[in-house]
């Protein structure tokens, strides 16, 4: 699959958006918290997931994570954004870790059919144009049984006027959490109530969670969901 047939597949991050993929913020407060969120949700895991797929892998960030918290005999990593490959390349070499590297769209996965245990997608689905076949693909790689990590910003947050100005998004494709919810079930997944977590991070709010840090006071009851993390599973036959 060649490099110039993957660029109708996304919206290319904004320089200042790649930059931002390698900070500790984004590290700590988002791709951390995520992880242990999701980690929580998924209640009773096994010990180690054989084969662990990264959707989306940036920096590199979170294979260190995934690599001590599921314990994989093969880590894969795949990201569209060459420029953000190179980063990876390097976050791998730094930090000493296993794992393979592929250029390529979550719309087109270069694996056979089910042979992934786990899919960690986190913070990916709001730079795709083809949502439904991401989905589709996740269901094909996956083995019957297969965990799938879903964790994504809404369309609330998507819309923030400091996100739209600072980074780069199809904005037609954004969904509520509502709406990613019913995307996953209809490519298939079956997700529990109890697997679905709504937080509410100073991050995704308009005020940056400056109200609450000033002043004491917590967010209303009632505000548009801005993040959602999930457990999806590919049931088995």
């Amino acid at each position: 699959m060649r490099a110039h047939s993957l660029a109708a597949d996304h919206v290319a991050e904004s320089r200042f958006g790649i930059w931002f993929l390698g900070t500790r913020i984004w590290t700590v407060h988002v791709l951390y918290r995520a992880l242990n969120d999701l980690s929580r949700l998924m209640g009773d895991r096994q010990e180690s997931y054989p084969t662990v797929l990264d959707v989306g892998c940036g920096w590199g960030q979170s294979l260190r994570l995934l690599k001590r918290r599921f314990a994989p005999d093969r880590l894969i990593a795949i990201d569209i954004d060459e420029r953000l490959l190179g980063s990876c390349a390097e976050t791998i070499r730094r930090q000493r870790i296993k794992a393979e590297l592929r250029h390529a769209s979550a719309t087109k996965i270069p694996l056979p059919d089910g042979s992934i245990d786990l899919v960690f997608c986190h913070q990916t689905f709001h730079h795709l144009e083809r949502q439904e076949d991401a989905a589709r693909e996740f269901m094909r790689v996956l083995r019957p049984g297969g965990i799938l990590l879903f964790a994504e910003s809404t369309k609330a947050y998507i819309d923030l006027w400091l996100i739209r100005l600072l980074f780069r998004h199809p904005m037609a494709a954004q969904k509520t959490a509502d709406g990613y919810v019913a995307l996953l079930r209809n490519a298939g997944f079956l997700i529990r109530p109890e697997a679905i977590s709504l937080p509410y991070h100073w991050w995704s709010r308009s005020d940056l969670g400056l109200v609450e840090h000033l002043f004491g006071r917590p967010p209303r009851p009632g505000h548009a969901e801005t993040v959602i993390n999930l457990v999806a599973v590919k049931p088995a036959p």
